[in-house]
């Protein structure tokens, strides 16, 4: 069985991805190595979590190439605009200390009135940064239909992926 889907793109993505959320400081760092040691290939890690430094000291420890992994980050819903969207995108790889990520996703729909066009704005940065080449794909998270409709009226380029939590607690 292939370990890796097709994004609308092109872009190979693992299958699993090893997430990152509440893991904080040095068990952010240990648990992404052992992840790594583990032949993870996929790791999944956002501005919110406040751990992409410790997510990139991880990769930069294992000694496994770049080019070999599959990083995903996201960026906060707080921020309703291209200027805020593109920085938070900017601090994410500074924090990771990589020149870019596999997969960049809004990490929410934005909750608040004019929330559709918030999106768009966010959405116009994404295709910015995809265009740039620092981020291999785009796309959303957590998304309902509604959000995407809207999303798609303006939108350039298709969403990759609308990544959402399946757990099974």
């Amino acid at each position: 069985m292939d370990k890796l889907f097709t994004l609308n793109n092109g872009t190979k993505i693992p299958r699993v991805g090893f997430g990152t959320w509440r893991l904080e400081g040095q068990e952010a760092k240990t648990a992404t190595l052992n992840a790594l040691k583990a032949e993870y290939t996929h790791i999944d890690t956002a501005a919110l979590y406040a751990n992409e430094k410790e997510v990139g000291q991880a990769v930069k420890e294992s000694g496994i190439d770049r080019d070999k992994l599959f990083i995903t980050t996201k960026v906060w819903n707080d921020k309703h605009n291209y200027k805020d969207a593109t920085e938070s995108f900017q601090e994410s790889l500074k924090l990771l200390d990589m020149e870019y990520v596999n997969l960049l996703l809004i990490h929410w729909p934005v909750p608040v009135p004019g929330w559709q066009e918030k999106n768009h704005d966010m959405w116009k940065a994404f295709e910015d940064i995809y265009a740039s080449g620092k981020a291999k794909a785009i796309g959303i998270s957590n998304f309902h239909k509604v959000h995407i409709a809207s999303l798609l009226e303006k939108a350039e380029i298709k969403p990759a992926v609308n990544q959402i939590k399946i757990s099974p607690g």
